[in-house]
């Protein structure tokens, strides 16, 4: 069983990717890190229900340990975007074995204190384009406590791809607030805020 973590907004500089949120949300975003396996760096916003998003690039000051980078971050162009969602599991390797699809290898990775494995795959592209989503296993406290709320809580994560109820099926997921839908690729997500609805894409 999955269950969604969090999710992934790209850009070609971390202050960018940053600013996409802020500006669409209307909140400030809360000091990540970095990830020196693949050499990126991070910002941070908590939403209800022990969920987060991230903002997310590569970090010019790092060489990475390995590559490709995770997120397919390496062939990253264009406006600020969501690139990626996450899905937790306790089994990592067990959830890796019973997919149909080869959605990468554990990779063990750090930030700061935080401690986890994900799967990568080793091209650093996932399946489905790339809407398949990255599979964590935390290994110790997991982020989203630790972030101050803003009151902001997601909607719905809206998904779109032309094989959207494929992946849907070989999920194990029981959210409703992840939608799929037959389509174009993209990814955007409904969040309520303070300012009320909004949207980010």
């Amino acid at each position: 069983m999955l269950d969604l973590d969090h999710f992934a907004i790209a850009a070609t500089t971390l202050e960018a990717a940053t600013a996409h949120v802020e500006e669409a949300l209307g909140v400030a975003m809360q000091p990540g890190g970095q990830h020196p396996v693949f050499g990126t760096h991070n910002t941070l916003l908590g939403l209800a229900d022990g969920l987060y998003l991230e903002a997310i690039a590569i970090d010019p000051q790092a060489t990475p340990e390995r590559s490709p980078r995770w997120f397919d971050l390496d062939r990253f162009a264009g406006a600020p975007r969501i690139c990626n969602w996450i899905c937790r599991t306790e089994d990592l390797a067990a959830t890796l074995t019973g997919l149909p699809v080869t959605a990468g290898q554990a990779v063990s990775l750090s930030r700061g204190d935080l401690r986890w494995q994900m799967a990568v795959p080793e091209s650093g592209i996932l399946p489905f384009d790339n809407l398949f989503p990255a599979l964590i296993q935390w290994q110790g406290p997991h982020p989203a406590p630790r972030l101050t709320q803003q009151g902001c809580a997601l909607r719905r994560l809206i998904l779109s791809h032309p094989e959207a109820e494929a992946l849907r099926d070989m999920l194990e997921l029981n959210d409703p607030r992840v939608v799929f839908e037959i389509g174009q690729l993209g990814a955007r997500a409904e969040i309520d805020t303070p300012h009320g609805l909004r949207q980010l894409a």
